[in-house]
Order: C-alpha cells, then structure tokens, then sequence
C-alpha cells in the first residue's frame, strides 16, 4: 500500500462525514485513542510546513495511526446498518451479522496502519475521541455481507 497516495486519495472524497483534516487519528499501544489532530501533533521531527501526509508518515514510525473512511449505525428495530462514506448504504443485516457487528453508538470505521509498517486493520473508532474510553475496535473478519461492504469501501481508498 502506498500510504501517502492512500491518504491523499481518503482526504479528497472525506468531506460528507469527516473534516479532511482530522482523517488520521493516533492509537495507542493499548488501542486508546490519542490526538485526533494530526496538525497540532509537536512529536516526531513534525513541522509545519510538512503536509498531513508527511506528518502521518512521520507519526507512523512510532505509533499506529487510525484513517478514517466513513461513519456507521446501527438501527436495533429493524436490524439495518446505515453506513456513510463516499457513497451512502443502508442496507438490512441478518440478526447474525446484527449480533456480531452493531455498536450502541455511531462510529467511524477504517484502517489502523501499524506503526513503523504497512499492514493494516479493518477496524472502528469512537466518534468523540474526547471520552476517556474512546478507542479503536478491530472488526472481525468474515464472508457476512456487512464485513465484504466495508472492505469494498475500503479497497476503493487504497492506492497500490
């Protein structure tokens, strides 16, 4: 994955469910949530005139990074899962895939790059990352219909 083109193509089309300048978020080792402001980051040799990407990479070698691609919700009633990214889905789950998958609140989803690596994680964040528990949930794998719409969403971001 080429990880600057990933985040400049994620900051292009952001701007119906995140402010592009808040796409990449720092987690911790224990998956905790730190800044969600990437431009007000003074670790890691950061300088102003870097560009968010730059200064991701830079974060990157020493913590993971969370990217954001879109924001989800989970509708209990009717077993239905409103996802917002690009293109907005709505879409019915089976009470499997609602029993494996929903969250109580709306949350971002995304990849969490690995620090110092180009692995990532299909994953979820806290949408305030000012609550003291805000932190990054992986999303299990699997061949359920909600899983293989997230992963569409997010092969479609990915620059090679």
């Amino acid at each position: 994955m080429n990880i600057s083109e990933t985040i400049k193509n994620i900051q292009a089309t952001c701007n119906n469910y995140v402010d592009p300048e808040l796409v990449g978020i720092v987690i911790h080792e224990n998956y905790y949530m730190g800044t969600n402001n990437i431009n007000e980051f003074e670790k890691y040799n950061i300088k102003n005139e870097d560009t968010y990407a730059e200064k991701v990479l830079k974060i990157l070698e020493n913590e993971h990074v969370f990217l954001t691609l879109g924001m989800m919700t989970f509708i209990p009633v009717i077993n239905e899962c409103d996802i917002y990214s690009t293109d907005d889905f709505n879409f019915k789950l089976t009470q499997d895939e609602f029993d494996k998958y929903s969250e109580e609140k709306e949350r971002v989803f995304g990849i969490l790059l690995k620090k110092d690596s180009k692995d990532y994680i299909i994953g979820s964040c806290d949408l305030c990352g000012c609550s003291a528990d805000a932190s990054f949930r992986e999303i299990e794998k699997s061949e359920m219909d909600f899983y293989k719409k997230l992963k569409e969403i997010i092969d479609n971001k990915i620059i090679d």
